[in-house]
């Protein structure tokens, strides 16, 4: 087996570890985090379902960012809409026999990395043309960006530059989630595109990027607008009341 092999093996296993432990860690901490104030962003919801709904708005369309600025608002759903598809067509390489919807996706998914590189370098220029944007862009949000177009320009050059055996790399992961590694091709492309997916893996718990589960979080959207007909009191006021009492 080659040193390439097992240096990959090993790197995604660290890689996927670091993801998921500190993704539990970091949603732990968020859940735990108390909201000692009422502040729903206002219209609000008044009740549960309506909150819901909202959120859902908010993680499928961005409701929010359409209503504050309309070419930001389409770079970024160009962006996470294409992700989805390519994210939803990489399922192939760990799933046998492959998923019927995951064979629908594929077409789609294919061209979505286009469209993923294209909403990257819409919302990459605005930290260079929008001043305001600019003025608090450090340089870990370009990183990032770079990260992520690194990814997305390396997968689109394998896949119509320089191809690789796609049926040996699906054994590769395949093998690494049966804890069974397989040689994995000899492929400079590959191996680059590999490093980058395992490196955004590494620093996910660590960056900007926790926005996708931390909005779960945000007070301004998960809280009701109900004030007046339900007293809002974080655990630890409720547990310093009770003590008074």
């Amino acid at each position: 087996m080659s040193a390439a092999t097992i240096f990959f093996a090993v790197l995604f296993y660290a890689a996927t570890a670091i993801l998921v432990v500190g993704l539990a860690v970091k949603i732990v901490d968020y859940a735990r985090t108390p909201a000692p104030l009422k502040i729903p962003t206002t219209p609000a919801p008044t009740g549960a379902g309506g909150v819901a709904l909202r959120m859902l708005r908010e993680v499928a369309l961005f409701e929010s960012l359409f209503k504050s600025n309309l070419w930001i608002w389409a770079f970024g759903i160009l962006f996470h809409g294409a992700l989805l598809l390519v994210l939803l067509r990489h399922l192939r390489y760990f799933t046998e026999p492959v998923w019927f919807w995951v064979g629908w996706v594929q077409p789609f998914g294919l061209y979505a990395g286009f469209a993923m590189v294209v909403g990257l370098a819409g919302l990459w220029g605005r930290r260079f043309l929008v001043e305001r944007i600019r003025y608090i862009s450090t340089p870990s949000d370009h990183l990032m960006l770079a990260l992520l177009a690194g990814i997305g320009l390396s997968g689109l050059a394998m896949k119509f530059l320089m191809h690789t055996d796609i049926v040996a790399v699906k054994a590769f992961f395949l093998g690494l989630m049966r804890f069974d590694v397989q040689p994995l091709p000899s492929h400079p492309g590959l191996y680059v595109h590999l490093t980058l997916v395992a490196l955004l893996m590494i620093v996910f718990p660590f960056s900007k990027l926790l926005h996708a589960p931390g909005v779960f979080f945000s007070p301004s959207r998960n809280q009701a607008d109900n004030p007046r007909e339900q007293r809002h009191l974080a655990p630890w006021a409720a547990e310093m009341e009770k003590s008074k009492a």
